[in-house]
């Protein structure tokens, strides 16, 4: 990896009021190492606090449940939604600021993909729809995913006030912001899916339509933190369940998609690959890139994800106007120092899929290294 000390990914750069250190960032990673009942343990604010140590610009949390219905995906979830929440968040958030990095947190409903739901054993979702696939053994679950309840009307409303309720709460653990988890197939992105969103209301029909509840959560969102605090969105076109599917109106659903967002107060916005290659989930008909599209459209800073831990890809995708910023998360786990290798010209450590096992834990001989080299 030498000669990449003068990367681009290494430049400062700005998300909002945000000031970033470079354009690496950690990716919303599941790590179900809650305590049951959704407070953040100590382990995980040592494991947020490492990347801030290894020199990454920002961190962004796994995705955490809104409220008590039906927002939690899987047991030992984290959630933003008591008191008990968050003060425990806010041990997580002072450790990674101790090291000058700022922090969002990922808020997630999961909809009709919840498998561990200890409020509740029905899910919900937009339509009475069977999601593809089954669950998710590693997050606790087994067996095919049940029938969702479609929502009404009521079931909407409470699921936005969550959203805003729990961002609310994340400003109060000292958060510097929230994104709102409308990717890999959970609540808003089943909603803005065509086959899961068989509605025939204002949700409902035509992209604008379907669009409407994410735009409608990052509004609430806004309105309840003012106008200059870091609201993001994550979208993706893949899901955990799905990793095929594509928006079927392509750079026109994009198109109206990025501007609903961005008209409705996002701060910015975060296209994910859900494990796949940013090459392979990125280009659209006629050579565009969907993170080049979002900046244009929209006219806000986008992150980009997939692969990005490759120092010349990461290079393309910023040199080439595609993102502003990177996310990664296997070449994350593998490299929680990756800034510091990055600027030092050190090759990258391999990642095991062993690392996979979703757990906020990291080896003490990697935190004693991690530590080792923050203090110098």
């Amino acid at each position: 990896m030498s000669g990449v000390q003068g990367h681009p990914a290494l430049r400062p750069g700005r998300i909002g009021a945000l000031q970033l250190a470079n354009r690496l960032a950690v990716a919303p990673m599941t790590r179900v190492s809650a305590a049951p009942d959704g407070t953040p343990t100590p382990e995980m604010a040592e494991y947020y606090g490492v990347f801030a140590q290894g020199g990454f610009g920002l961190v962004i949390t796994e995705g955490t449940y809104t409220d008590t219905a039906y927002s939690q995906g899987y047991l030992n979830q984290p959630g933003l939604v008591s008191e008990r929440h968050v003060a425990a968040w806010r041990e997580v958030t002072a450790q990674v600021h101790g090291a000058g990095t700022p922090i969002v947190a990922q808020l997630m409903h999961a909809g009709a993909l919840s498998q561990g739901n200890p409020y509740r054993k029905e899910t919900a979702g937009p339509s009475a729809v069977t999601p593809q696939g089954e669950k998710m053994p590693e997050y606790g679950g087994h067996g095919p995913w049940p029938v969702p309840n479609e929502m009404s009307e009521t079931d909407i409303k409470e699921a936005v006030g969550g959203f805003a309720a729990a961002a609310a709460n994340a400003r109060a653990a000292g958060f510097d912001g929230v994104e709102v988890h409308a990717a890999n197939g959970y609540l808003l992105d089943q909603f803005l899916t065509d086959y899961t969103n068989r509605r025939e209301d204002a949700y409902g029909g035509p992209v604008a339509n379907r669009v409407r509840l994410t735009a409608e959560v990052v509004a609430a969102i806004r309105a309840e933190v003012g106008p200059d605090w870091c609201v993001g969105v994550r979208l993706s076109q893949t899901k955990v369940n799905d990793f095929r599917y594509r928006w079927p109106g392509g750079a026109r659903d994009a198109e109206t998609i990025f501007t609903a967002l961005a008209n409705a107060g996002a701060t910015y916005l975060h296209i994910a690959s859900e494990g796949r290659d940013w090459i392979e989930t990125a280009r659209l008909d006629g050579g565009v890139t969907i993170t080049g599209l979002a900046r244009r459209v929209s006219g806000l800073p986008v992150i980009a994800n997939g692969g990005m831990h490759r120092p010349e890809q990461a290079a393309r995708v910023l040199e080439g106007g595609h993102a502003d910023v990177l996310s990664l998360a296997r070449g994350a786990l593998a490299n929680p120092d990756l800034p510091r290798r990055l600027a030092e010209g050190r090759a990258l450590e391999e990642f095991d899929h062993a690392m996979l096992q979703p757990m906020a834990t990291l080896d003490n001989s990697r935190r004693r290294r991690l530590a080792a080299r923050a203090s110098r």
